[in-house]
């Protein structure tokens, strides 16, 4: 997987992660379907999901790294 469609599938994860929050957000945590009960993900682990999912794209897109270099030129 080259590291494009890495970035691709990264942000792909992130929107459906978002998509799950606002959708708890907006109370569809759990609801029940005939004697069924479903529940969603816990809010705050989506949270952190979120997070991880963002530090992952900004380490590609910033080169593949947590460090950037700076550069200072002379005079």
């Amino acid at each position: 997987m080259t590291a494009d469609e890495k970035l691709q599938k990264l942000r792909e994860q992130l929107a459906y992660v978002e998509k799950a929050i606002f959708a708890i957000q907006n109370g569809a945590q759990e609801y029940s379907i005939g004697t069924r009960r479903i529940r969603k993900a816990d809010l705050s682990l989506l949270y952190q999901e979120r997070d991880r999912l963002e530090r992952e794209i900004e380490a590609l897109e910033n080169g593949g790294g947590i460090f950037k270099v700076a550069v200072f030129e002379g005079r």
